[in-house]
């Protein structure tokens, strides 16, 4: 049985939406049509991301969740994290394993979360996404508590906090089928940016609410216990707020179909896998460093923790999540000025920079500097977060157009075909980016445990950036190459 509701409460032959009644399905939809988008199209859109970016932000907080708490577990009486604060390579080891689990879990989930909204719909994807969260922080509260669980146990919980990054890309899959091709882009840099602030006010509110529970209670073992259980049960009447707001409000469009060609087409692009690698050195230290950034301020200050009320900050960990959040959306603006190519050279030129300063400040103790140069680190990742989204609709575009021409093909046709294989693209470069987190905190785990220090893990990143940085140059920027291979990459701002 269905229902047919005007987009402006009044019925019109173009501008209404078709719904059954159960599952608030959008038989109708076409926001590319102006007057069917300006007659109460934009306004169901933007009403579904509000509670996309609502859901999706929480998915990053709790996914993010382990890099903060790790940071409390030995004070809380769980051996294998004890002696963090003292650097003890045992404990920064077993914390960096907890950190990168869930960063690996989420990633491997973003390919099966964007092949779900076609098959369920976004409304029913997003309820039932944020009700998962549920399970790792219900978890986590509980064995807490329960001072002989193993590390087994947490390592268990940890990858069930994966299940918050797969979030993203069945949000942006979801809001992509809502928006019109002129803002698209806007869209999703909002409902991308919402989310990763996620991180950020995790790392700012969970020391906050732990130092509150050791002092409601004594500074000892079952006082940290108890903070840490208030840090993560104070997710919970959130999550529930946008599982009920996901299932009141928003909407799933009939017509939102996966294409299973333009994803074999991407699979076998050279560009989807170069655009990844680019993206493992943007988004993968983003959010590989936002994990790790509160263990190894620990790790290598612990001085820090004799400040005081310092600490409710997470050691100022947080900051380095909301500059990463907030310049990524100026990536994509100033990569439409500049170009994305120029822009992406330029973050992981000062990417390696970034990362000689942290180790410069390490060799001077000096934490001012420490936090400086991580700030500059995040910010770029942002910047470069922005610019390599911004290279990809443009790659494909320039691809389809020689194909066409050499081929005798419609440009137009060519054109939705480039749309979809990029579309496809992000879905496989986004995953591949964000493993990249895991294999940062890897990296920083296998240095720590070899060598007791983690200077070779970012020497060994700063080298990476410059490679990245030579591939950005070698596809997108040398003339040569951009007009042999695709022509109108020499003119286009990739």
């Amino acid at each position: 049985m269905t229902a047919v509701v005007a987009a402006t409460g009044q019925q019109s032959p173009t501008t209404t939406f078709e719904y059954r009644k159960r599952g608030r399905w959008l038989h109708h939809w076409d926001p590319d049509n102006t007057e069917f988008w300006e007659s109460g199209g934009a306004k169901t859109a933007r009403k579904n991301l509000l509670f996309s970016v609502f859901a999706e932000n929480l998915g990053f907080s709790i996914w993010v969740i382990w890099g903060t708490v790790v940071t409390s577990m030995g004070a809380a009486g769980f051996g294998f994290l004890a002696g963090l604060g003292s650097g003890n390579p045992t404990a920064v080891s077993n914390a960096l394993l907890l950190t990168s689990t869930p960063t690996l879990v989420g990633a491997a989930l973003r390919i099966p979360y964007t092949f779900a909204i076609p098959r369920f719909g976004g409304r029913a994807f997003t309820v039932f996404s944020a009700a998962m969260l549920l399970v790792p922080t219900l978890g986590l509260a509980y064995f807490v508590n329960q001072p002989g669980t193993p590390m087994w146990v947490f390592m268990v919980l940890a990858a069930l906090a994966g299940v918050g990054g797969g979030n993203f890309s069945s949000s942006m899959a979801n809001i992509n089928f809502f928006f019109p091709e002129g803002k698209k882009g806007s869209a999703l840099g909002i409902n991308a940016a919402g989310g990763n602030l996620g991180v950020a006010q995790t790392q700012l509110v969970l020391p906050l609410v732990i130092t509150l529970g050791t002092h409601i209670l004594a500074k000892d073992p079952a006082g940290y216990r108890f903070g840490i259980t208030l840090s993560v049960l104070v997710w919970v009447p959130f999550i529930l707020a946008a599982a009920f707001g996901a299932l009141r409000y928003m909407d799933s469009i009939s017509t939102a179909k996966s294409d299973g060609k333009s994803y074999r087409l991407a699979l076998t692009n050279q560009h989807t896998w170069v655009m990844a690698i680019l993206y493992i050195g943007t988004f993968g230290s983003f959010i590989g460093f936002s994990f790790a950034f509160p263990t190894l301020i620990k790790a290598n200050f612990p001085d820090l923790a004799k400040i005081g009320w310092i600490t409710t900050l997470g050691n100022l960990a947080f900051l380095g999540a909301l500059v990463g959040s907030f310049s990524r959306p100026f990536g994509g603006w100033v990569s439409d000025k500049v170009g994305g190519a120029k822009i992406t050279l330029y973050v992981f030129g000062g990417m390696a920079v970034s990362v000689a300063l942290i180790m410069a400040a390490l060799q001077m103790k000096s934490f001012p500097l420490y936090l400086i140069a991580f700030l500059l680190l995040f910010v770029l990742t942002g910047v470069g977060n922005g610019s390599t989204y911004r290279m990809i609709p443009t790659i494909f575009s320039a691809e389809s157009k020689k194909y066409a021409a050499e081929h005798g093909l419609d440009l137009t046709e060519s054109a939705a075909s480039a749309k979809r294989q990029a579309g496809a693209a992000i879905g496989v470069i986004g995953a591949v980016g964000a493993s990249g987190g895991w294999l940062l905190q890897q990296a920083l785990r296998l240095s720590n445990t070899n060598y007791h220090s983690m200077a070779p893990a970012f020497w060994a990143y700063a080298g990476a950036f410059l490679v990245m940085a030579g591939v950005t140059w070698w596809f997108y920027l040398r003339s040569t190459f951009a007009i042999q291979r695709v022509p109108s990459l020499a003119y286009a701002k990739v």
